[in-house]
């Protein structure tokens, strides 16, 4: 069931702490609309006043879920509030957060344990599962090489196997990284330009490689540390279109992406 909006609208691309502490790049997460669907993913600093201020505005209490993919503070800062924003303080108990197990769970949870009442349901990310969320199906195929647990994340209507957009979030390259994810439309997260010992992100060469073997429909770069923006993301973006031979894109901030041709 396609919606009357099927859209993506990319709220912050900031990746790594010093761009996020500084605000060179908004770290406000993704929303997605998809099958009358509404997803927030991994809301980090400014999610709720980004919403606020959208142009179009977008209302929190239309979300059916909150995903993160880790509990990293620039993918997780905000989830407190914009649960309480999606539930209206708790008054109307609604909406479902789907997270890895330490995002709840441990020494360091980043969820409030009175706000998780608030919501119908919560699921657990593990690796190679599937999870219904209205008229989507979210599935976390791989776990990441990352400093928390993390997972990668493929959307699909219901009832079509096929993702149509997968999310490859922050994770170290790994062999085989690029047979997992088959969305049409391909996000990545690359936070570095080139690879640092010690770092796991990924860079321009690990992206590059992904990008030739899955040659999606669309490619689009986000989650830009600070070697990236010295390197001009869209310049980086038109060069790998260049060596792919894929349609490669670099979001920024506010960027809105109708899904619609991708049907």
């Amino acid at each position: 069931m396609r919606g009357k909006s099927d859209q993506v609208k990319f709220l912050g691309t900031a990746g790594a702490r010093f761009v996020m502490m500084r605000q060179l790049r908004s770290s406000a997460g993704t929303w997605l609309s998809l099958g009358g669907t509404n997803v927030l993913i991994d809301p980090g600093p400014g999610t709720l006043v980004r919403c606020a201020t959208s142009r179009p505005k977008l209302n929190p209490t239309t979300l059916d879920a909150i995903v993160l993919s880790h509990k990293h503070l620039d993918h997780a800062n905000d989830v407190n509030v914009m649960i309480e924003a999606m539930t209206e303080g708790g008054f109307k108990k609604r909406g479902m957060l789907l997270c890895p197990s330490d995002a709840i769970s441990g020494d360091d949870p980043v969820v409030m344990k009175y706000l998780r009442s608030y919501l119908d349901e919560i699921k657990v990310f593990e690796e190679g599962g599937s999870y219904n969320v209205g008229n989507l199906k979210i599935s976390t195929p791989k776990r990441h090489v990352h400093g928390v647990e993390t997972y990668g994340l493929e959307f699909s209507l219901r009832g079509r196997s096929e993702p149509l957009i997968s999310f490859i979030t922050d994770t170290k390259y790994f062999e085989g990284l690029e047979d997992v994810y088959n969305g049409r439309i391909l996000v990545i997260n690359v936070v570095r330009y080139e690879m640092r010992e010690g770092v796991d992100h990924l860079c321009v060469k690990d992206v590059e490689k992904i990008i030739k073997a899955r040659q999606p429909e669309l490619a689009i770069l986000t989650h830009f540390g600070m070697t990236m923006l010295r390197n001009k993301p869209h310049e980086i973006a038109r060069k790998l279109s260049e060596r792919t031979g894929a349609n490669v894109i670099a979001a920024h901030d506010g960027m809105l992406l109708d899904l619609t041709p991708y049907f």
